[in-house]
């Protein structure tokens, strides 16, 4: 992809990858910034009922305004492409800054805070994470933390990723959604979620960052 023109967008790198997609940094031809692509997995949108709840729930996401929360600028098809603008953040996610022994107190609670009051956002909307979890959260160089993903859970198949990954997602109700080392008891046993589920989410990567271990850890994801 990179090189390559999507839309008004210039693809320039890979920035990572994940069950919910390829994320690139991108420029936007119109405006003259710098954006991140989140391509979507094209079996995920195959079917055009999949799609328009992907559309929707985007649309939904794209609603939420607030500083810790990552904003989406557009929502397009190209070449058969499905893919997301959003805010590029620079800096790290959390899961590549907790030390093996824990963070600081006093630093842990400066991103937990930050972290809460987007979910307050988020839920005060009607929005479910769903996959709340430290590769999901972003801290600039200023210690400013971007949360990511917002409702895209919910628009994902269900399956088991392959062993080691610990996560599985789902669109419709009834299956399992979310990452294994953060999901919530109703989660794991596939009943509806609310904001509860991210809250215990929440409490988990709380943990995580005060002790450098995560709270629950297997063998495999069913273990987990």
């Amino acid at each position: 992809m990179t090189g390559q023109i999507v839309s008004r967008y210039e693809v320039l790198e890979k920035l990572g990858e994940g069950g919910m997609g390829q994320v690139y940094k991108a420029r936007d031809s119109h405006l003259d910034r710098f954006i991140a692509l989140k391509f979507l997995p094209a079996d995920r949108v195959s079917d055009q009922d999949r799609r328009r709840r992907f559309v929707q729930e985007a649309r939904t996401a794209s609603a939420l305004n607030h500083p810790n929360i990552v904003a989406v600028y557009d929502i397009d098809e190209a070449a058969g492409l499905y893919f997301l603008a959003m805010e590029y953040v620079p800096g790290k996610a959390l899961d590549a800054l907790i030390p093996r022994k824990g963070m600081r107190l006093g630093e842990a609670l400066k991103i937990a805070i930050q972290v809460a009051d987007a979910l307050a956002k988020a839920h005060a909307a009607g929005i479910v994470h769903r996959d709340l979890k430290p590769a999901n959260v972003m801290m600039t160089p200023e210690g400013l933390v971007k949360v990511l993903d917002f409702g895209l859970a919910k628009l994902m198949d269900a399956r088991l990723e392959p062993q080691g990954s610990g996560s599985t997602t789902v669109t419709a109700e009834g299956l399992i959604v979310g990452t294994a080392g953060y999901m919530s008891p109703e989660q794991a046993e596939a009943r509806p979620t609310d904001a509860r589920s991210d809250i215990f989410s929440f409490g988990c990567i709380l943990y995580e960052m005060i002790t450098g271990e995560r709270a629950f850890r297997g063998e495999t994801p069913m273990s987990t």
